[in-house]
């Protein structure tokens, strides 16, 4: 089962940072801004998050909340959290629940080998639940500007 814009996002309980257990029942009421990437501390990785970082102040004026989720080990998302002092979680998806859900597992192919990996990805979700649009193939340079404003739109109607 793969989740639809427009549909409700089934519900979900994943460990994160903070020795705490993030559900979707427990942001409701809130927008949440899911991003999935490949891999902890890797250069692209590192710029998405800083970028969300950076911006973080605009997205709480939108009752906001950003979540960022890979295949990454808690520890590994710990360290990565702290030495770039994400004022946000990380979701640990060691299981792939989240990443299946969201269909963001793909084929890749590096230095000529081919691995499934996470495709870096983005889902804008309403305080209700409700997914309400989604970046796939992500380029990171202008994403979050781009989220920014789509998170603006939905809190205006618009969305």
């Amino acid at each position: 089962m793969t989740i639809e814009v427009g549909k409700k996002v089934p519900a979900f309980k994943l460990p994160a940072t903070g020795e705490q257990t993030i559900s979707l029942s427990s942001l409701k009421g809130q927008n949440i801004v899911l991003y999935f990437y490949p891999r902890d501390s890797t250069p692209g990785c590192t710029t998405e998050g800083q970028n969300f970082r950076d911006n973080i102040a605009k997205f709480k004026r939108q009752n906001c909340v950003i979540l960022g989720v890979s295949r990454d080990t808690l520890t590994k998302h710990e360290n990565f959290k702290e030495k770039q002092k994400f004022p946000f979680d990380l979701l640990s998806d060691t299981e792939e629940v989240l990443c299946n859900l969201f269909d963001v597992i793909k084929l890749k192919n590096m230095y000529g080998k081919k691995h499934l990996g996470i495709e870096r990805s983005t889902f804008l979700i309403n305080e209700k639940g409700v997914l309400k649009q989604e970046w796939r193939k992500v380029k990171v340079n202008g994403h979050v500007e781009e989220v920014l404003i789509a998170v603006k739109a939905l809190n205006k109607g618009n969305l």
